[in-house]
């Protein structure tokens, strides 16, 4: 058994699609209308072929009050690896991206918080 898919709430699945392709670099896989949304799914350029980021929109109240709790308790909703996170938080500052925690080590981790504009704080630790 393996991730192929894993989803995260968005507040605007077009503002989202921009920050994540444009902003972070992921590449768009899928695009395709669903009712009255749409079924979208990025992947990291180095590997088109691995697990999907579902950019899934937090229509239903559920989904909404679980995504503001966990922006407002500072709780990252997902993490994603970098090769060298200073080098990866130089890059994103100066694109303009807020950070809610700058680089920092923490036992063998280095690891940094941003607000990805669209409800949610992303980590990203160095892999």
């Amino acid at each position: 058994m393996k991730i192929i898919v894993t989803s995260i709430f968005v507040q605007d699945q077009e503002k989202a699609l921009e920050f994540y392709t444009k902003t972070l670099g992921f590449v768009k896989k899928h695009d395709v209308p669903a009712g009255e949304y749409r079924w979208i799914t990025l992947v990291s350029p180095d590997d088109q072929a691995g697990t999907e980021l579902l950019l899934e929109p937090n229509a239903n109240p559920t989904a909404r009050e679980y995504q503001e709790k966990l922006f407002t308790e500072n709780i990252p909703a997902t993490m994603f690896g970098v090769a060298d996170v200073r080098e990866e938080y130089s890059r994103l500052i100066n694109q303009g991206v807020r950070f809610t925690t700058e680089p920092t080590e923490m036992d063998q981790v280095t690891l940094a918080v941003f607000d990805d504009t669209c409800g949610n704080l992303i980590q990203i630790v160095q892999n």
